[in-house]
């Protein structure tokens, strides 16, 4: 899989996560836009129209499951990782609607996974599938 052909945008309320997704998917070779909140995700989904969104659960105003919601509606067919510091919240039906839930750790590891088994499997033909 060539990774740069696929944008990611990652929406965190806490910058520091925001730049540590931006250079270490970014060093994976995807192209990586940030959003600080449930509302600008939503608008930058709208421009920008990304290949997959890894959102954090708790965010300002909107939140990610929220927003989570309001993407389906959009586009149901665009994939979104939930991403958060707590387990507890995959026992929330409303994160089932989510392409992959991944909790928060200091290796990224499980979410990079996670983000490729997702990308090649909503689009399987730019994956060489």
């Amino acid at each position: 899989m060539t990774q740069q052909q696929f944008s990611i945008l990652v929406a965190d309320d806490e910058e520091n996560i925001r730049l540590l997704y931006l250079e270490e998917l970014g060093d994976e070779g995807y192209q990586v836009t940030a959003a600080a909140s449930g509302e600008e995700a939503l608008d930058k989904i709208a421009a920008t129209r990304p290949d997959l969104v890894v959102m954090d659960i708790k965010l300002p105003g909107i939140s990610g499951v929220d927003a989570l919601v309001r993407i389906k509606e959009i586009d149901r067919d665009l994939p979104v990782i939930l991403c958060s510091a707590y387990s507890d919240y995959k026992q929330d039906f409303t994160t089932w609607a989510s392409d992959a839930y991944v909790v928060k750790a200091a290796s990224l590891e499980e979410l990079k996974k996670a983000i490729r088994e997702v990308l090649c499997r909503r689009y399987p033909e730019r994956c060489g599938a």
